[in-house]
């Protein structure tokens, strides 16, 4: 008399399996060639301080092109980089890696201030200890540009513009290389962390207080927000330090700024479907930029960039010229 619940209770189970298992089909990573040097750690922590490295074919010393995923600086991976984002590096004759580096609560838990610090900092170590491989893996040190969404794009931005971290008397030979960028190409960028900023130029801007340590377990992006906003004075330091348009002198590398999701043309005031990813991020930096004499290139729907075309036309042509 029990078996029609026996069975019931067994579909259920089985069709609960497939759900699981249909849901970690969905997380598995793309493919991607086989690294050159996979996991190389660049730092003590031994799941995120990590990178991989794939070698282009070439007789002379290549270009390199640093993918950072975003994430919000609080999840994502470097395995999410697949054979299409680095396969056509490679074809053009330029190396490629993909890094790891610590997320938000990570830093936190560590006592890093503030918590960004650790995300940015990890990607300039990084750097520097491939630009420390340059003749073991036939890298030209003087050419390496980043690219990345989100977050990764804030992340090569703050590297693209940001003084060089390299520390010439240091005793460490990673510390003595460069973290300077000869370029940077990048996709839905946030170019600041500047509440009162943003509020002006996208009412509903709501990113960024997390950065600052205002993260908390049950706490919404919003209510980061807001924190950040009423320790604006408190945090400004570090504010001027972390935000990428802060950073803007004349000997910057040239800058191709994309939002593809733009749904609108941006405007100054404007409330934005996606304000995390606005196109007005890119406007701003880009005036700035203009204004140093620097290079740059704003591309959304409506405003198309038809000089390079795409991120990766950028970054192999500047990775390539003589």
């Amino acid at each position: 008399m029990f078996r029609p619940v026996l069975v019931v209770c067994l579909l259920v189970v089985l069709s609960s399996s497939a759900v699981a298992q249909e849901k970690a089909k969905k997380k598995e990573p793309p493919a991607r060639p086989t690294p050159t040097a996979a996991d190389y750690a660049y730092g003590q922590d031994s799941e995120r301080q990590k990178f991989d490295f794939w070698q282009a074919k070439s007789d002379k010393p290549t270009g390199l092109v640093l993918l950072i995923h975003g994430g919000g600086w609080m999840g994502g991976d470097k395995t999410g980089y697949g054979t299409s984002a680095i396969q056509p590096f490679l074809d053009a004759g330029i190396s490629v890696a993909a890094i790891n580096y610590r997320f938000i609560p990570q830093a936190m838990e560590q006592k890093v201030e503030p918590p960004v610090k650790a995300c940015l900092h990890d990607a300039a170590r990084a750097l520097q200890t491939l630009r420390s491989k340059a003749k073991e893996w036939n890298l030209d040190p003087k050419r390496v540009g980043a690219t990345g969404g989100s977050a990764g794009a804030c992340t090569s931005l703050w590297l693209a513009l940001h003084g060089d971290l390299a520390d010439p008397q240091s005793s460490d030979p990673i510390a003595r290389q460069s973290s300077r960028l000869s370029c940077a190409a990048v996709n839905g960028a946030q170019t600041s962390l500047d509440p009162k900023e943003l509020r002006e130029w996208i009412p509903n801007a709501i990113y960024g207080g997390h950065a600052f340590g205002f993260a908390e377990r049950g706490r919404t992006r919003p209510q980061e927000f807001e924190l950040l906003i009423a320790n604006r004075e408190k945090v400004l330091p570090w504010i001027k330090e972390y935000s990428p348009i802060e950073l803007v002198s004349a000997d910057d590398p040239a800058i191709y700024l994309d939002y593809p999701n733009q749904k609108t043309p941006p405007k100054i005031g404007q409330e934005e479907k996606d304000p995390t990813h606005s196109a007005m991020y890119g406007v701003q930096l880009a005036q700035r930029l203009t204004s140093a004499g620097i290079e740059v290139v704003v591309s959304y729907p409506g405003h198309e960039d038809t000089k390079y075309g795409s991120i990766n036309k950028f970054l192999i042509e500047k990775l390539t010229a003589k």
